[in-house]
């Protein structure tokens, strides 16, 4: 094994200029999996990274530390308006060393609405068939079949409704079913970016420089000279003084949705048709809590095992907002989140934590007219921060998960169910949750939305006047950049996005590796 690289910005006592073959910004599925495979071909790789990297002894399994160690403003950036908490991660490894470790291939719906409707050929599911099957085996993804009794009562409530269901393929070796998957795994059992593509990039040659923000590009023409950085001190808020220069003569940037088109934009890249930032989308997450005669104990075991998608295309692909369905994962702070009680009544929630059963539904958008996404904007202080108007066509789709949540768990067996709102009540049965939940007044105010799957910002296409990159991940108006994340889809997904990263990111630098290397890459 060679010497790894690693550069720590909060202990670099002057400024520091690395030379290479190509600068990745972002360690995350796109940044990891490309620094990977360049690294492997041969080239000199460097990777900058906001975030620190953490020793799996750090990883402690405590919510509040570490949501403020691993993730941006602690998990719950907001958008514009407050009404959404946007979760990613902020850690080598990104939001990969921090997710629950569902593993979905891209929906053929989804990938024939982008060649059908966006023009974007060469991702059908045959053509993506081949990297799907790639980054499966080389990250240990396979369905995972022992299920904790939160994920058990998914199933339980969908087969007795008849509803489509299965067992959710994890990206994990050696996993010992703690349950706490969403602040770090302590026996690196989860194969995330920190414990794989990462160290295999260093032990290549590349080389990592954490705790540095990449403040800009350096662009000159229509190619980018260097990737230009602030080291920050230890707890990643403030600029040392210190400065880092990464000059390549490709670059990557894989800092994620938000975060990659805000770099975009702080550097004034060419931008003629003003897209830079435009459809933003966050498959946003709503919530149904449910208690249960039986102890369910959320927050031990797998948080997700099961997934329900009968009604993701319920209407088909440009119809009503669909929904999937799986289990969350109810640890103790995150489940205070769900609930907005307080004194005796919070109490009374906290009590009977082992017996409550949590469902979420992600919302699909970016398919409809009437689901434009959002928009990327800059902070006075250069950070990027997300116009997501919730519209009719969003609150429809929150209405109905409701719905079809509430459904499911009474199916299931449940006593009582209340969806995250805090205008909602405890229902006793269907018929009543039914009746309250199409009268419930919905509202920014009361409603717990969030979102762990961001997308978009750079989006991909044919048409430099419609999208930011093509499919490969190049840049329209910029020669030797490229954006490999999850800031180049067109629209959401339907699913939990870090499969189709990998994949599509597996396709592109290895088209890139081929291309600066002037041969094929096996």
């Amino acid at each position: 094994m060679s010497t790894r690289e690693v550069h720590v910005g909060n202990n670099l006592d002057h400024d520091l200029v690395l030379e290479g073959d190509v600068a990745i910004v972002g360690s995350g599925a796109g940044g990891a999996i490309s620094a990977e495979i360049l690294a492997r071909a041969g080239l000199r790789v460097l990777i900058v990274e906001e975030g620190a990297y953490p020793t799996p002894e750090e990883f402690t399994l405590r919510e509040v530390p570490s949501f403020a160690r691993l993730y941006n403003d602690g998990g719950v950036r907001p958008t514009k308006d407050g009404a959404i908490a946007i979760v990613q991660g902020r850690t080598v490894g990104g939001s990969t060393t921090v997710n629950w470790t569902s593993s979905f291939r891209t929906p053929e719906p989804t990938l024939n609405y982008w060649r059908d409707h966006l023009g974007i050929q060469g991702l059908e599911l045959e053509a993506m068939a081949p990297w799907f099957e790639t980054m499966e085996q080389r990250l240990h993804i396979a369905p995972w079949e022992t299920h904790n009794l939160n994920n058990e009562l998914l199933a339980r409530g969908a087969a007795k409704l008849g509803w489509r269901h299965g067992v959710i393929k994890r990206n994990v070796r050696g996993c010992a079913n703690l349950g706490y998957c969403g602040v770090g795994c302590p026996i690196g059992a989860k194969q995330s970016m920190d414990v794989t593509a990462i160290p295999d990039a260093l032990d290549h040659g590349a080389a990592l420089v954490t705790r540095v923000r990449a403040e800009r590009l350096q662009l000159s023409g229509d190619r980018i000279t260097a990737v230009e950085g602030l080291a920050l001190d230890a707890r990643g808020v403030r600029p040392t003084g210190r400065r880092v220069s990464l000059r390549a003569p490709w670059i990557i940037v894989a800092a994620a949705a938000l975060s990659s088109p805000a770099l975009l934009m702080r550097s004034k890249l060419p931008d003629p048709y003003e897209r830079i930032g435009k459809r933003t989308f966050l498959q946003t997450h709503n919530y149904s809590l449910a208690f249960m005669p039986e102890v369910v104990d959320p927050f031990s075991g797998v948080q997700q095992s099961i997934y329900m998608d009968q009604l993701t295309w319920r209407d088909g692909v440009a119809g009503r907002a669909g929904f999937n369905m799986e289990a969350a994962g109810a640890q103790p702070v995150v489940t205070m989140n769900f609930w907005k009680g307080i004194g005796s009544e919070m109490s009374e929630f906290a009590r009977r934590l082992r017996h409550l059963h949590t469902l979420v539904s992600q919302i699909r958008d970016g398919f409809h007219p009437d689901s434009p996404g959002g928009e990327v904007h800059l902070r006075d202080d250069g950070g990027a921060v997300l116009d997501y108007p919730i519209n009719e066509y969003i609150w429809d789709g929150v209405r109905s998960s409701y719905l079809a949540m509430a459904e499911c768990q009474f199916a299931a067996g449940a006593e009582s169910v209340h969806p995250a709102c805090s205008d909602a009540q405890w229902y006793r049965n269907w018929s009543e949750a039914r009746a309250g939940i199409s009268a419930l007044r919905l509202r920014s105010s009361s409603v717990f939305l969030n979102s762990t799957h961001p997308l978009g910002g750079c989006a991909m296409g044919p048409d430099p006047r419609a999208s930011v990159v093509d499919a490969f991940g190049r840049h329209h108006h910029v020669a030797n950049l490229a954006v490999f994340d999850g800031s180049v889809f067109p629209t959401s997904l339907g699913v939990n996005p870090c499969l189709s990263i990998y994949a599509l990111t597996a396709r592109n630098a290895t088209a890139l590796a081929e291309r600066i290397a002037g041969r094929a890459i096996s």
